[in-house]
């Protein structure tokens, strides 16, 4: 997966995670100053992360996630083997 398929994942992830239809994400703000995110949300998307596309996120890396960009460039690593 490239920046921008791992980009729309992020959003599929956080628009069935929030329940809104239409998530428009700045790319340097994070997510729970664009969202209603609380700490469970946040452990969802780490879940549907390693379900959807078997990555593991070690706690300690929780804060690569916190806006969209930085978490497409921590994921990109991490998901460049995976399928859209």
């Amino acid at each position: 997966m490239g920046p921008a398929e791992i980009r729309q994942a992020l959003v599929n992830i956080l628009t069935r995670i929030s329940g809104e239809e239409d998530l428009s994400l700045v790319d340097d703000k994070p997510f729970r100053e664009q969202m209603e995110l609380d700490s469970m949300d946040f452990l969802d998307i780490v879940m549907e992360l390693r379900k959807q596309y078997r990555v593991q996120i070690p706690e300690e890396d929780y804060h690569h996630l916190t806006t969209m960009s930085s978490a497409v460039t921590y994921l990109g690593p991490l998901m460049k083997d995976c399928k859209a």
